[in-house]
Formats: C-alpha cells, structure tokens, sequence
C-alpha cells in the first residue's frame, strides 16, 4: 500500500473506495453469469421465427417479465430501450407529437430536471412547445400547489423525476401524478436513480410513464425501459422509426443479452431492497454525521425523504472539481453533480440542481456527492471520514476562494 502526507495526520493507507453509485454501477457477478451464454450459443434474433429466434424471443420476455413484477406492472406496458435517457426522450417527445395533433403544446416540468428531461424539453420549445419549469423549495421539493397552478388547458404533459440524481430527494410523486390525473393531463417519472433503491409501484404512484436503466442497478451499460400505463399507449407515438419492434413504439433489434442482465438485476434488487435499504441508510447517515462535523459544511436535499445510498453537501471556499481530484488521488470515487454533465464545461461549473434549492452561487460551487452501494462497507465510510477533513483543510489554505 502507497502512503501519504496529509497536514494532521502522519501517514494514512490509500485504499480505492467507490462511492459514485450514482453515476453507474459495477456488473452484478449473478447478472454477469446470467447474461454470457447470450452472446455465443444463444445469440438468435428474437425476431426471428426459427428455434435460435424463439429461444432469444423466450428470455427477452422472461426479462420483460422480471421488470414488470418489480415495478409491478403488466409485461406489454414494459419496452425496452437503450437506456434512461432515451426512455425519458421517448416519454417527453412521444407524447409532444401525438398531443400537438389536438393543439396541446403545453409541457411541465422541474428546475431540478436531469438532463435526459430538460434537453429534450429544450427542444421542444426550438419547435413552438410552451415549458414551464416548476421551482422547488429548500430541500428540492416541487410544492403540490405550484403544480396545480401550473396546468393549462393546452398541457399534455407533467415530468417530475422520482428521486434527485445528485441531492437524492424523493418527491411526492402520487400526490403530484394525482393532480395531473384529476385535469386529464399525462404524468412521467424518471425513475432511474430510485428503482431498486426504494419501493416503485406504478399502479401506487399513479404515473402513466416510468424511466428505468439497468446501469444504475448492478445490470449491463445500454439498456433501460419505458413503463407506459396501457390506457396511454394510444397517446404516444414512436421517436424511433424501422422494423416495428416493441410494439411498434421502439424500432431496433432487441438486445437480448443486456436484457436478460437487466431482467436479472431487477429480480436481484427487489429481493434484495428491505435489507439492502437499511443497510445503506445506517451507513449513509453515519457518513453525513461525520461530514457534517466538517467546518462549514452544508447538507443538501432533504434531511429524511431522500434515497437511502445518497449524500450531498457543499462546503465554504473549496472548489467542487478540485476536491473530487484530490479524492481521487487518495483512492476515493465521488463526484460533484451528474455525470452525464461532467464532460460539458458549462454545465460541470455548478450544479443546476444545487442552485435551485437556494444554494448561492460561491457555495454551490464547493459541492460533493457522494453515494453508496451494495459493494459500500463501514470500513469504506471510515475511511472518507479518516480522510476528507484533512483534504478540505489543505485545499482552504490553498485556495483562491
């Protein structure tokens, strides 16, 4: 093992700590083992009518099937895709096209947003769609009533994702959906960072769509699905156009290994999720009481209805990129926001999700997420709050801020 100085402490052990589930996950061995014999003896096309075809067409609806029951929907309201951003695309821009026919060219949606949902709605409004992007409060929250007041007579669409990507607040999806439903208005969730993390009952929250991606929980890299509630399969059209495939809404050949892992990882999550979630929550609540006894360090997202393996906070004069390097260098894995931005320079400077909750400007650019998963030990945690004090201390001498 390597050693290194830090300012207060003589030597410490580095050791790699992963604490970016939230960006992606490792490969479950289980779903690994499920998946292999997909890509060699197994490999028909389950469009295909001979017995390669019938027997790759069986385990693409054995996986469909595995999906449906942990979200506890049907297997037909279940269509796989290449992942959460293009099932979130599907949802938005689907319904978009099938709803400008009747004149509704109205979309809500929240500040708070993943990308997959506001690039999309971003093109929508380049092509006469009117956005509203609802705030939220302190802790992330879409209030009910600014929801309500929202809605038009021309709205076709409410987005609201399940639980925050970056600050993990889980909203009050039933209580929002509710509201759509009783103005005639189609509701999404993306749901991609709360499968498997806590309980997903379509039929209980009340959506019409629901994201999923495999990637976040321990599946193949690739493949996600779009629930569509079965009375809103007629108000959605296609964004992908070829040989008819899942029902006609998805054109591309199936991928039939990933969805395979992907069925897998689900039936692995649900069976796992009671024991799994308490786990977590001790060490994700041990972490934030050790962090927080960090000067001038700030939790975001609610305290108490946030994702079990989720823990974000912003701290005083640091910068956010300078502080997951540093962690890097010593063997930790975090990250300041979403992936899925970090390669964009405008939006890698500060979190649009942390500037929402109020979070001002020099603050928010000192954010850290850090979040757990199946693999996550106490050694681990122990390890970030052996470590982190030092780092924040040094990187405060140093820095300009």
């Amino acid at each position: 093992m390597q050693a290194l100085e830090l300012k207060t402490k003589e030597k410490v052990k580095i050791r790699r700590v992963y604490m970016d589930y939230a960006a992606t996950t490792p490969v479950a061995l289980e779903v690994l083992e499920e998946m292999l014999p997909y890509f060699s003896e197994r490999f028909g096309n389950a469009s295909s009518i001979h017995s390669f075809g019938r027997e790759a067409r069986h385990a693409l609806e054995d996986a469909r099937e595995k999906i449906a029951k942990g979200i506890n929907a049907d297997a037909s309201e279940v269509f796989f895709t290449s992942g959460g951003t293009e099932s979130d695309n599907l949802a938005i821009k689907g319904v978009a096209l099938a709803s400008k026919k009747q004149g509704k060219r109205h979309i809500i949606t929240s500040k708070i947003e993943h990308h997959a949902v506001l690039s999309p709605c971003e093109s929508l409004e380049a092509l006469g769609f009117d956005i509203t992007y609802l705030p939220v409060d302190e802790y992330g929250l879409v209030r009910p009533e600014d929801l309500e007041a929202a809605i038009r007579e021309d709205t076709c669409l409410v987005s609201i994702m399940h639980a925050n990507n970056e600050i993990g607040t889980i909203e009050p999806i039933a209580e929002l959906a509710a509201i759509a439903a009783e103005h005639g208005v189609l509701f999404h969730t993306d749901a991609v960072q709360s499968v498997g993390k806590i309980e997903v009952d379509v039929r209980k929250l009340g959506v019409d769509f629901l994201s999923i991606s495999s990637h976040k929980i321990y599946g193949p890299k690739g493949i996600g699905a779009l629930y569509v509630r079965k009375d809103a399969f007629k108000k959605i059209e296609p964004i992908i156009h070829g040989g008819g495939h899942e029902r006609g809404l998805r054109s591309g050949t199936e991928n039939v290994a990933a969805a395979v892992g992907f069925g897998k990882a689900v039936e692995l999550a649900v069976s796992e999720l009671d024991a799994e979630r308490e786990r977590l929550t001790r060490l994700r609540d041990m972490l934030i009481r050790g962090v927080l006894e960090i000067e001038d360090a700030r939790l975001n997202g609610h305290p108490t209805e946030r994702l079990p393996n989720n823990a974000n906070f912003c701290f005083a004069r640091i910068d956010g990129e300078a502080l997951v390097l540093r962690l890097d260098a010593l063997g930790i894995a975090a990250s300041t926001a979403s992936a899925c931005s970090s390669h964009d320079p405008e939006r890698r400077e500060i979190s649009h999700v942390i500037l929402a909750i109020g979070v001002p400007p020099e603050l928010a650019r000192g954010s850290l997420r850090l979040t757990l998963g199946r693999y996550t030990t106490e050694d681990d945690v122990k390890y970030v709050l052996e470590v982190l004090p030092d780092v924040i201390t040094d990187l405060r001498r140093i820095s300009a801020l």
